[in-house]
């Protein structure tokens, strides 16, 4: 089945916002608060291309994320007993080759809030942004009650009733964007397999992921043993019940826990996310 043009915005959204999926739950110590390689400040930016026979190496997105403590938690941590949050952030925009092929422009906008020791997801809110097509959407996420709360609006239909669901889960969830960083305090090992749960659209998915290999890749960090993590995130019953394809991701086997690269094979082309810059710690 051929992608929409709806599903590809979709997709490239999803490639680096984990790039999205990857949050890898297993019995093993995370990486301590103080020595995460994304605190206190960290900016990561991606391009993502798209191959298809002739057509090659078209740019057709940008990628930024940022992850970032609190300022307001982060003083209230120096008070005994009082935890800080984390504030991560992803911003793709549509660009060249997308936007005139298919005279569509796209902007998804998302940040999650997370309790920073714990890693437990708070909240989540997003801009979606498709030609003249915008929600905004709000996830609020109560672990001690079990409960995922999600909104979504039309802001061009103010008075138009606002799609609601409120749904249980057990455990820790992530949405597609703390994913990423919660993968950064785990330890990968090649065969391992895993189930993640994301909480997206008002569901509750489950994500089996292969930990497949490990190899040395030519990045804009220098040359790199990389880990390539495969999510099922096609076919019934998975996050893209509707579509066939294929999602890779490759992240730095380093304390950097880098996604250096990321790869979306489809019956229609193939994208493919590549690092382009890190910046640790920029000025505000």
């Amino acid at each position: 089945m051929k992608l929409s043009i709806r599903s590809i915005g979709f997709l490239l959204s999803i490639a680096v916002s984990a790039l999205l999926l990857l949050n890898v739950v297993e019995a093993q110590k995370p990486i301590a608060a103080n020595t995460r390689p994304f605190e206190p400040v960290e900016e990561l930016f991606y391009e993502a291309e798209f191959n298809r026979a002739l057509l090659r190496g078209l740019n057709v997105a940008d990628f930024k994320l940022r992850s970032a403590r609190n300022p307001v938690t982060a003083e209230a941590e120096k008070q005994a007993g009082k935890p800080y949050s984390l504030i991560f952030n992803a911003d793709v925009t549509s660009k060249g080759f997308f936007t005139r092929l298919f005279n569509l422009k796209f902007r998804e906008q998302i940040e999650s809030t997370v309790e920073g020791h714990s890693f437990t997801l708070q909240k989540t809110t997003m801009l979606d942004e498709q030609g003249k097509r915008v929600r905004t959407t709000e996830t609020t996420y109560d672990r001690s009650t079990g409960k995922m709360s999600w909104n979504q609006r039309d802001p061009n239909n103010p008075t138009a009733e606002p799609r609601h669901a409120v749904v249980e889960f057990t455990g820790q969830l992530q949405d597609v964007l703390s994913a990423i960083y919660y993968i950064r305090t785990q330890q990968l090992h090649v065969g391992k397999t895993f189930d993640v749960f994301i909480g997206e659209s008002g569901h509750v998915y489950r994500v089996p992921i292969r930990v497949v290999e490990k190899k040395s890749m030519k990045t804009v960090l220098g040359k790199v043993k990389v880990v390539l993590v495969e999510p099922q995130l096609f076919g019934p019953g998975n996050l893209l019940e509707n579509e066939a394809g294929q999602f890779s991701i490759w992240i730095t086997d380093d304390d950097r826990r880098i996604p250096v690269s990321a790869k979306i094979k489809t019956d229609y082309g193939t994208f493919d996310v590549k690092l382009k810059r890190v910046v640790n710690n920029p000025p505000a």
